[in-house]
């Protein structure tokens, strides 16, 4: 992954390269003290992710975020505000990490951004059967209905599981139960939504579908031995 550190507090700056240096294929390709400079970089250069700072002179990083809209590139936000968050995930940023930024946090925000980058490199094959548009980043792609085996929500995230790949897309699991036929899926737990067709077993606390054991809420089980015709 190409990176570029956007922030005009020098220490912040050094922080966050000491700790991209300890990522194996995360390499920092620039760093600058203001988003106009970020701006103009970007305009000549692909870089698949941004630490960008907030509260910057000139244009902040929401407005750099803003002006950046089509562009394939990951925002991971840094500040030591929090009021800024919500105006933030809006952007479908990849996580918003509150300052002093600890390796641990550093670490999980990496993890999601691999996610992201990953879920980008496959080819998913369709052919004429039904599908879901799903918004990766600022990718729109579509996933055969067919090819789902179950959807997990995971923070800010919603994981769509098909039996080889997994794809991590910025979103609430209410909007993947409504976007998702109801004819061919079920909610089974407040974190899990799985196709009905891909079920192996059922047993007590939960179902098996492709080797993974998912729970089975106890408000949702009723429902679900209803649709799997359960005596």
């Amino acid at each position: 992954m190409k990176a570029l550190i956007v922030d005009d507090n020098d220490i912040a700056r050094t922080t966050l390269s000491h700790l991209a240096k300890q990522i194996p294929n995360l390499i920092v390709v620039n760093e600058y003290c203001n988003a106009i400079e970020a701006y103009h970089h970007l305009q000549e250069n692909h870089v698949d992710l941004i630490f960008l700072d907030i509260e910057m002179p000139e244009m902040t990083g929401i407005e750099l975020t803003k002006n950046l809209s089509g562009k394939d590139v990951i925002i991971i936000f840094t500040s030591s505000k929090k009021e800024y968050a919500l105006e933030a995930f809006e952007l479908n940023i990849a996580d918003y990490i509150l300052k002093p930024v600890t390796p641990s946090r550093f670490l999980q925000a990496i993890s999601k951004a691999q996610s992201i980058i990953e879920s980008r490199k496959e080819n998913v094959q369709f052919g004429k059967e039904e599908f879901l548009f799903v918004r990766d980043s600022n990718i729109t792609r579509r996933l055969k209905l067919d090819d789902i085996f179950y959807a997990e929500a995971m923070g800010d995230y919603v994981k769509f599981y098909t039996k080889e790949k997994m794809f991590a897309i910025h979103g609430k699991m209410k909007t993947a139960e409504e976007r998702l036929p109801k004819d061919d899926f079920i909610r089974v737990h407040r974190s899990y939504i799985v196709s009905l067709s891909k079920i192996d077993t059922l047993q007590d606390g939960g179902i098996m579908i492709n080797k993974k054991f998912i729970p089975v809420a106890d408000a949702y089980r009723k429902a679900l031995n209803t649709r799997m015709n359960v005596f």
